[in-house]
């Protein structure tokens, strides 16, 4: 019989007991499983984005609005974040994951409307099987209204992670415009439709699993957000559904992975799409993942853009504030079923 957890964060289990066994309450029905020998491998595109203030940024927005077009993900580089900025971001995030049980716990909470809180698998509160992750979850704009309740353990925590938060907030405006410009739109128009804007990271865990076979770190889901930038390690785990198979996204160093969300799909009027994505664990190696996401204030009101419907291209959704969506896409739980279906136009 499989070993049940009785602590609250899967870190402290699986350190703390010698397991060739998943406890059950993380093994996934046989249809839902992850059938990792049936994986492609195969790439997204990598977008350089040295030249998207220069002469050729026109070609660089073409690149762009073709990934999210086609793709839904895309990799950049040259993306003007330091590199010793993500250095020291991944090595404080394994900090955080190494302190003592009692340290981190410090953090813990199963209630999704805090603002900082670290809590395991997706939630715990209303979940029938569990997911092989714990996650630090923070919110982080405007950065001076939040980093006072973030840990501050490691001692260099708020300041590695403050860094980092605002460097990656340029990248998300500069692709937010980006995108916005492949769309025909003016480059501020879907800033404009984010309210104050909001900005959200977490940090996952993923330990390594004896059963990786049988259970996800995340199943397959949409992003609820606008954009996410994905920070990972040299661990590969991300998946992306791509024409009906699940491609392993391996990492590149020094890159970001940016995938657009179901707020995109709206405001663009489902001329792109958010995409399935899930992450797999691994027997013998663990892996840490850090994705923003960048996302409307919960008053803000999405809806597809004026210019993008047409007598031929109806409005496939209706208004809704950010809120809204994201109290039903938390209380639906992670999904392969859209949570976009509750917001489509009558």
């Amino acid at each position: 019989m499989a070993t049940v957890s009785k602590r609250l964060l899967l870190t402290d289990f699986v350190s703390s007991n010698k397991i060739d066994q998943i406890p059950s309450n993380y093994i996934r029905p046989l249809s839902q499983r992850p059938n990792l020998d049936r994986v492609f491998h195969d790439s997204i595109p990598l977008i350089n984005l040295n030249h998207l203030h220069g002469p050729n940024r026109g070609h660089v927005i073409y690149q762009i609005g073709q990934a999210c077009r086609d793709y839904g993900f895309f990799q950049v580089k040259n993306h003007q974040v330091p590199e010793y900025i993500i250095t020291n971001m991944l090595q404080t995030a394994k900090q955080f994951f190494n302190l003592p049980e009692h340290e981190r716990l410090k953090s813990y909470s199963d209630d999704p409307n805090k603002t900082t809180r670290l809590s395991t698998s997706f939630n715990v509160r209303t979940e029938k099987v569990a997911n092989w992750r714990d996650f630090l979850r923070l919110h982080c704009h405007p950065v001076d209204d939040y980093v006072n309740e973030w840990p501050n353990n490691p001692s260099l925590f708020r300041d590695h992670v403050s860094e980092y938060c605002r460097s990656v907030r340029g990248l998300a405006l500069e692709l937010i415009g980006a995108i916005s410009e492949s769309l025909g739109l003016d480059e501020g128009y879907i800033s404009e439709q984010l309210g104050k804007h909001g900005q959200h990271m977490a940090l996952n865990y993923y330990p390594t699993c004896p059963q990786p076979d049988l259970t996800y770190g995340l199943p397959g889901h949409t992003d609820h957000n606008l954009i996410t930038i994905l920070l990972q390690d040299d661990v590969p785990g991300l998946q992306v559904l791509r024409n009906g198979h699940w491609v392993a996204v391996d990492p590149v160093p020094n890159t970001f992975i940016i995938n657009i969300g179901d707020q995109i799909q709206v405001i663009s009027n489902d001329k792109y799409k958010s995409v399935l994505h899930r992450a797999v664990v691994n027997y013998d190696k663990e892996r840490m993942s850090i994705p923003t996401f960048y996302c409307p204030s919960p008053d803000a009101i999405i809806g597809p853009a004026p210019e993008l419907v047409t007598d031929d291209e109806p409005a496939v959704y209706r208004r809704f504030t950010y809120a809204e969506y994201f109290d039903k896409f938390w209380n639906r739980g992670l999904s392969s079923e859209n949570c976009l279906d509750l917001f489509m136009a009558t």
